[in-house]
């Protein structure tokens, strides 16, 4: 598979210095900037995903007029913390 090229990225000399002492021993610029931009992605991933749900909530909410109360929500919230620290407790 061939790969592809990420643009180059024009920084201020103080960045790219601070950017060249945080590399960990044996790590390159590519391989951090890489890292970084995955980091990113999924974080958007995870936004764009977030905000779909609320979208698709919300339009629900306004066709049938019916929601749940905070009380509702953080209950069901905490069960399943309880479950999780159950399982993991096992």
């Amino acid at each position: 598979m061939k790969t592809a090229v990420i643009p180059q990225v024009r920084v201020e000399p103080e960045l790219r210095t601070e950017l060249d002492t945080s590399l960990r021993e044996g790590e390159t610029l590519s391989e951090f900037v890489e890292a970084a931009v995955r980091s990113a992605l999924a974080f958007r991933q995870v936004q764009t995903r977030f905000h779909a749900r609320g979208q698709a909530a919300w339009e629900q909410y306004l066709a049938t007029g019916r929601s749940k109360s905070a009380d509702e929500v953080l209950d069901a919230l905490q069960a399943k913390v309880d479950a999780r620290r159950r399982q993991l407790e096992r």
